[in-house]
């Protein structure tokens, strides 16, 4: 069954590229042209040398590897410099006073502390659960000494980040006041 089967020869490299004719043959020096011409006059003319090769796919090949690469290196950069800016610039900041309920390492890939706040405005009314992320691991080790207790944090909300591994939530805990 296999040796049935005929492959097709590589196309000639000069049908390639899109030529569909092949290019025209140069002169030749038999005596069929020598008779066309009349004894004793000479040609004056030497023969014309082969057409050149068409160097076109040489020159696409190369723009069309910088194209790529631009098409893949643009949007990363974009996304580099987007993050580098968020991260470096606060939306909002500001302080929060409550009961530092947990802190934990959380993530598969990216370990981040995440924490959370038990905010009462008065006896008797419910508390509300504010939801943070640290960055820094000498932060992180003072929170988990003070579970339980009363702590003041000042931190800085970052919104717009593209991945979860800066952090969990937007708010990011700076410090202990």
């Amino acid at each position: 069954m296999w040796g049935s089967v005929v492959l097709a020869a590589p196309l000639n490299r000069r049908y390639r590229h899109g030529m569909t004719t092949p290019p025209p043959e140069p002169p030749s020096n038999d005596a069929a042209s020598s008779a066309s011409t009349p004894e004793g006059a000479a040609s004056s003319a030497p023969p014309s040398p082969p057409p050149p090769t068409p160097e076109a796919p040489k020159k696409r090949r190369w723009k069309l590897k910088l194209t790529l690469l631009a098409i893949l290196l643009v949007p990363l950069l974009f996304l580099v410099l987007y993050t580098v800016i968020m991260l470096n610039y606060a939306y909002s900041s500001g302080t929060k006073a409550g009961y530092l309920q947990r802190i934990e390492a959380r993530g598969w890939f990216c370990k981040t502390d995440e924490g959370e706040l038990l905010i009462t405005s008065a006896p008797g009314v419910p508390a509300e659960t504010w939801a943070f992320s640290v960055r820094d691991d000498s932060v992180a080790q003072q929170l988990l000494t003070r579970v339980g207790q009363r702590v003041v944090v000042r931190y800085e909300e970052h919104r717009g980040l593209p991945t979860r591994c800066f952090g969990a939530t937007s708010f990011f805990v700076d410090s202990i006041l």
